[in-house]
C-alpha cells in the first residue's frame, strides 16, 4: 500500500486527517512544540483503519508524523511533566475557527489529556515515514461493541 500524505487546510480537510489518525499512539516525549518556528511536531504509530476496513482485513500500524505551521502557542491539559514515556491514545483532533482564518487546534486523547494549539490559519500536514507492521487488534471502544452487540442480536 502506498505511503499516506495529506494536508489540511480547513475544517473538512481536518475531519479527513483526524479519521486517519484515531487510535494513533503518541508518546508524549515525542511531541515537540517549537515555538521560535511557530510549528509542533508529532511522530506517532498510528492505526492504518484502510487496511482493517479492506476486502481482507489486516490490522497494523505505520509511523507517521504530524506538523503543525503557524502555531502561535501551545497548552496542554492534564498531562504530567514527568510522564515523558507516557503513552497517550489520540481519539480527535478537531479544528474551530475563532478569528478567521484563525483558531484552536485541539487533540483529544483517552485518559482525558489535550493539546491546544492556537493557530494563525490551519496548516498541517501528516505523513507516514515507513512500512507498516502488524498488530493484534484492531481498536475497539464502548460505542463500536454496543453497535456490534445489537447487529450480532438483530
Amino acid at each position: 500500500m502506498d505511503l499516506l500524505k495529506l494536508i489540511a487546510l480547513d475544517g473538512g480537510d481536518m475531519d479527513v486527517v483526524s479519521a486517519h489518525l484515531q487510535d494513533a499512539l503518541v508518546k508524549a516525549s515525542e511531541i515537540r512544540w517549537r515555538p521560535g518556528e511557530h510549528r509542533v511536531v508529532v511522530a506517532l504509530d498510528r492505526f492504518d483503519w484502510e487496511a482493517a476496513n479492506g476486502e481482507s482485513p489486516q490490522y497494523r500500524r505505520r509511523r507517521a508524523a504530524l506538523r503543525f505551521e503557524r502555531v502561535l502557542s501551545c497548552k496542554c491539559r492534564n498531562c504530567d511533566a514527568a510522564g515523558k514515556n507516557v503513552v497517550l491514545n489520540l481519539l480527535a483532533i478537531s479544528f474551530s475557527e475563532n478569528n478567521s482564518p484563525g483558531g484552536v487546534v485541539t487533540l483529544t486523547f483517552s485518559g482525558g489529556e489535550a493539546l491546544r494549539l492556537e493557530v494563525e490559519c490551519l496548516e498541517l500536514e501528516l505523513t507516514d515515514l515507513g512500512p507498516a507492521w502488524v498488530t493484534e487488534a484492531c481498536p475497539a471502544h464502548p460505542l463500536d461493541v454496543q453497535i456490534l452487540d445489537t447487529r450480532q442480536q438483530g
